[in-house]
């Protein structure tokens, strides 16, 4: 996706840059690993869930490349098939339902949601957690500010997930960017034809994430807003 400024083409001179408001007129964001620090929680759990679910634990030595793999990957590796996948997801659910006072937002996530709505963004959440996890963890100050919520989306619906949020926003594609910390959000952004960002403090590992070229890659909560105001999206592309 091209983040080009427009230029007149009668005067062969660059147009003046809108406001940031009229930039990303929509900004989504997933929840785990992206908003919500929900990683040591779900690490600590999973081989009990492989245990229940029998499918292969995650050894000490096989941890760290999977923060390197994609979802196909991951379950492939763990021996989860397709039709025990949603079952498994369900059970993780539910545990951390039971646990969701351990899980906290990221420090700085609050302000975040803030500046954006501040700034004429609507926000949007897509995830496969539940409603009420995310409202658990994000409290209902942070929640007020999140305009659209899409949740209980399977692994591979995120695509479609974000178009109906798009048709619902009246927002075009070009017009919205989906804020992922897995590789599996960048392909889902690019399903939807929506600009790619990730982050580099969730699950994947920033090297993977750059593999799969997303648009915006971000090292620090505090540097979206201002990454944001800086790149125009691709209007008419």
């Amino acid at each position: 996706m091209a983040l080009m400024k427009p230029t007149d083409e009668r005067m062969g001179t660059e147009l003046r840059e809108p406001p940031a408001a009229l930039r990303w007129r929509l900004v989504i964001f997933d929840f785990d690993g992206t908003l919500a620090d929900s990683f040591p929680w779900f690490a600590e759990v999973l081989n009990d869930v492989a245990a229940r679910w029998r499918f292969r634990p995650v050894a000490a030595a096989d941890a760290e490349r999977l923060r390197h793999a994609g979802a196909v990957e991951i379950l492939r590796h763990l021996r989860v098939p397709g039709w025990k996948a949603p079952l498994v997801a369900r059970d993780l659910r539910r545990r951390m339902s039971a646990d969701i006072h351990r899980i906290h937002p990221f420090a700085g996530v609050d302000s975040l949601l803030a500046e954006l709505e501040g700034a004429g963004c609507e926000l949007g959440i897509a995830t496969s957690n539940t409603a009420a996890n995310v409202r658990a963890v994000l409290g209902p100050a942070a929640l007020r500010r999140v305009h659209h919520l899409e949740a209980g989306v399977s692994i591979h619906g995120k695509g479609a997930r974000l178009r109906r949020m798009l048709k619902r926003a009246g927002v075009s594609a070009a017009e919205a960017i989906y804020i992922g910390d897995e590789i599996r959000d960048i392909h889902a952004a690019r399903a939807a034809g929506i600009a790619a960002g990730c982050v580099a403090w969730g699950y994947n590992r920033p090297l993977a994430l750059r593999r799969e070229r997303p648009d915006l890659l971000f090292d620090t909560v505090r540097e979206i807003p201002a990454r944001l105001a800086a790149t125009r999206p691709a209007l008419g592309s």
